[in-house]
């Protein structure tokens, strides 16, 4: 048998094929997938490792420079630094920035900065520079910078200004990335940090790298040392941070192998089709060979041995086309600029390999079985007479039916409760999701076992409408109903790509319009530029600078003044309400006037009431309090109502609109460049919105990315659907051709069935995408804020123009085989 099921399979190679496609998308996404887990997990120990550079040991705890002086001084100590980033004030003749800063090594171990240019720092009021840092501030290694740092006194006293010159006598480079997220870092001699960031106080450090002659006296006597901290080993200390981090990648990780395995559920569909052809294809054959004394056992075995052998050879394929596209994924991530460094090369081991061969294997062998099962079941006699089509009749059992039902209503029920739970805000929120997915979960099962019979009724009401169009289309109609269960099957490999597509695709349209609200409450203003300690005057031009800068909308110049209210002294500004329009929500200042005073959400704990009172230098009123929930910590008057309160308030605060025509990173660099001689500081609401919005839609890229893989795979099941169908109704298409029947009409009746079957199942799964997407988007966001349920039209579009192409095209290679066969051939075949 083995020889013949090798001789079958030779002979079937083309039909093969389709399912092998299938089999190594499959295997080839589980691949990439576990080997993108593995070079997250690299990257990151990678990114970790770097900061402790090539040291010993590394003490974890917190840490005094005198615990530093008594690491120094155990015995199997070499050297020992604290592991600290700092930020410095750093002005030139031409610009000042800010620098985040390493304490110079005692140690070239412990260093994970390299010189490229000058020396490192050794003695006191020198720094070395990363090449941003000193472009930015057009300085060269032998210049001179100035430091500039502020001393808090007591409570009522104003900070003072220090400054210190400070020498460039270095270039440094992080060749491994360890301070990408800062975007670089510089070096300083541990005692100048100290000074120049709090007047000297001691600055706890909560890491101590350590280099050692003897690391395990070292290690003993650091533990006995230092009691309360961790002394552990450069690559223990990196596993213990990557765990801390690990729930995200984990989670992550468990995420895209979901997806994987909706891509192998899928193409298990589509194998499963495939052997019905193939099984269709062989009936005279198999029958054949139960008249000459087969046994049922053993045709069942050939069919599930070809599944064995074509699995294993396209998941070894898989494997190898999965390994290869994250390798060029890899290669072209390090032409890059990417904050996190990647590994050059994929790592393989047995797990990558041996995972996707066995789990595609087992999945074209379970697929396998139920074809298996049908090829046995027709007694030799019956299987030597020509095999009708199987008609409209072909039902599914009441059990599967009461089971279906069942399992939809139950898990609709379980996800309301859910979904209610959390937009009422009752509860935990995690279980709250924890029961809406389970609902969702359940009651798509459920969706999926019912499909073969409310599928086949939906494109028999479909069909009515296409039937109108000719007769071409009438008969493709007519054909998509001869198998209810392959027609649900073939639709419903599709429905399910669609349906978590279009899940996905619902749930960002919703989450970015509720979340677009509260983010424009939250972060009202999209740009605001003060000065860094709140006091002072703005330069005279800095409205006139700021309205010249590419992508500036409106400006709004806001006067402030140091005003009591209700006893606190806070800082309140003043800004005319025709000036409210520079917000995103110009109505949450609707109400302000002269007898009113807006208070922040950080600020509403001043005041208890609907009334406060206002105590400035020049006088107080009371005042109505308006809560329009807007985030910072302002509180807003009048400009006249601050005048009656501070004779002289400062103009201290400018806020901007952006047009959006820019990004508004590049629209805030363009600002701070636009004052070279004035550290200003400048926050921006627009380049949070900004953020959450690219994560959703990168987030949004890439599931759908990703469920993309299991919609071609499905695509490829409407194919062979359709081959299949050529097969069954080879005489029907014979007489249809004998009566007059061209080629081009036959082509056009699989065309148009491909199309019914492939546009009704991305339907039917965009409908149950856009129930579970409001959902999902009502569980994780409704009880943020308001729900503003949303449809993804365009997305949508985009789907069923998708659908509708592929499974035109998916008819081309079927109707080309129905069409070649003359009409006396035909009819001549059993």
């Amino acid at each position: 048998m083995l020889r013949l099921t090798l001789a079958q399979m030779r002979r079937s190679i083309g039909r093969l094929a389709a399912a092998a496609v299938a089999i190594g998308i499959g295997a080839a996404f589980l691949t990439a997938t576990l080997l993108a887990g593995k070079v997250m997990t690299r990257a990151g120990y990678d990114a970790v490792t770097a900061t402790y550079a090539k040291a010993d040991l590394v003490a974890m705890g917190d840490f005094t420079p005198a615990d530093l002086e008594t690491a120094r001084k155990q015995p199997g100590v070499v050297a020992a630094d604290a592991l600290q980033v700092s930020g410095l004030q750093l002005t030139s003749p031409l610009r000042t920035v800010w620098q985040p800063m390493l304490a110079a090594a005692t140690d070239p171990r412990l260093s994970s900065l390299t010189i490229v240019d000058g020396v490192a720092p050794t003695s006191p009021g020198q720094v070395a520079l990363d090449p941003d840092a000193l472009e930015r501030l057009a300085v060269g290694v032998g210049d001179e910078v100035t430091v500039s740092w502020y001393v808090w006194g007591d409570d009522d006293a104003e900070p003072v200004e220090h400054t210190a010159q400070a020498q460039v006598v270095g270039e440094v480079a992080d060749s491994a990335g360890a301070w990408s997220q800062y975007g670089g870092a510089g070096l300083a001699l541990d005692s100048d940090l100290r000074a120049w960031m709090d007047g000297g106080q001691d600055i706890t450090a909560a890491r101590l790298l350590i280099a050692a002659d003897d690391v395990a006296t070292a290690r003993d006597q650091l533990t006995r040392a230092l009691p309360d901290a961790e002394v552990v080993t450069r690559d223990e200390a990196a596993a213990a941070t990557i765990s801390e981090m690990s729930g995200e990648g984990n989670a992550l990780l468990m995420v895209v192998l979901g997806f994987a395995a909706v891509a192998l559920l899928v193409a298990a569909l589509v194998i499963s089709n495939t052997f019905q052809v193939l099984v269709a294809q062989r009936t005279r054959t198999l029958a054949l060979l139960r008249a000459v004394g087969a046994v049922r056992g053993q045709l069942r075995r050939s069919v599930v041995t070809e599944a064995a052998i074509l699995g294993l050879g396209a998941s070894a394929l898989g494997v190898l086309l999965g390994g290869a596209l994250t390798q060029v994924a890899l290669s072209l991530a390090a032409r890059t600029d990417m904050s996190v460094r990647l590994p050059s090369r994929i790592d393989v081991d047995a797990t990558v390999v041996l995972v996707p061969l066995l789990v595609g294997t087992l999945v074209t062998i379970l697929a396998s079985l139920v074809p298996a099962r049908a090829a046995t079941r027709v007694s030799p006699i019956a299987a030597l007479r020509p095999a009708d089509a199987p008609t409209v009749d072909d039902r599914a059992g009441r059990f599967r039916l009461v089971s279906s039902l069942v399992l939809v209503v139950l898990g609709l029920v379980t996800l309301a409760g859910g979904a209610t739970l959390a937009v009422l805000g009752a509860g935990d929120p995690m279980g709250a999701l924890g029961i809406a997915m389970l609902g969702g979960g359940v009651s798509f099962v459920g969706v999926l076992i019912g499909a073969v019979f409310w599928v086949p009724k939906v494109v028999s009401w479909t069909g009515r409408l296409v039937s109108r169009t000719g007769p071409s289309a009438r008969l493709a109609a007519a054909n998509t109903l001869r198998n209810p269960r392959r027609t649900a099957a073939t639709s419903t490999a599709l429905l399910i790509g669609v349906t978590l597509v279009t899940l996905m695709s619902t749930g960002a349209v919703t989450a970015r319009a509720s979340l677009g609200s509260e983010l424009d409450t939250r972060y009202a203003v999209d740009v605001m530029v003060s000065l860094p300690d709140g006091e002072g005057d703005l330069p005279a031009s800095a409205v006139t600078t700021i309205r010249s800068v590419d992508g500036v909308d409106q400006v709004v110049e806001l006067t402030s003044a140091a005003v009591e209210v209700d006893g606190t002294e806070v800082r309140v500004m003043g800004l005319d309400p025709a000036d409210a329009a520079v917000l995103r929500r110009p109505q949450l200042l609707s109400a302000l006037d002269d007898g009113t005073v807006v208070l922040s959400e950080q600020q509403e704990k001043l005041v208890d009431g609907d009334l406060s009172t206002l105590t400035g230098e020049a006088g107080s009123a009371a005042l109505t309090v308006l809560r329009p929930g807007i985030g910072g910590s302002d509180v807003l008057v009048t400009p006249s109502t601050l005048a009656s309160l501070d004779a002289a308030p400062r103009s201290s605060t400018v806020w901007v609109s952006l047009d959006g025509t820019r990004s508004a990173v590049d629209v805030i660099q363009d600002v701070t460049d636009a004052f070279p001689g004035t550290a200003l500081q400048v926050d921006s609401g627009a380049v949070e919105r900004e953020q959450y919005t690219q994560v959703i839609d990168t987030l949004l890229a890439v599931v759908v990315g990703l469920l993309a893989v299991a919609v071609v795979i499905a695509l490829i099941g409407v194919a062979n659907t359709l081959s299949l169908s050529v097969i069954e109704r080879r005489r029907e298409s014979a007489t249809l051709r004998a009566i007059g029947l061209t080629r081009r009409q036959l082509r056009a009746t699989l065309a148009v069935e491909g199309v019914l079957i492939a546009g009704v199942g991305a339907v039917l799964g965009m409908g149950l995408g856009v129930v579970y997407g409001w959902a999902g988007a009502a569980t994780v966001f409704g009880g943020m804020g308001p729900l503003r349920l949303a449809v993804p039209w365009r997305d949508l579009a985009l789907v069923m123009l998708v659908a509708c192409t592929a499974g035109l095209l998916a008819s081309v290679l079927p109707g080309r085989a129905a069409a070649r066969t003359s009409p006396v051939a035909a009819l001549a075949v059993d």
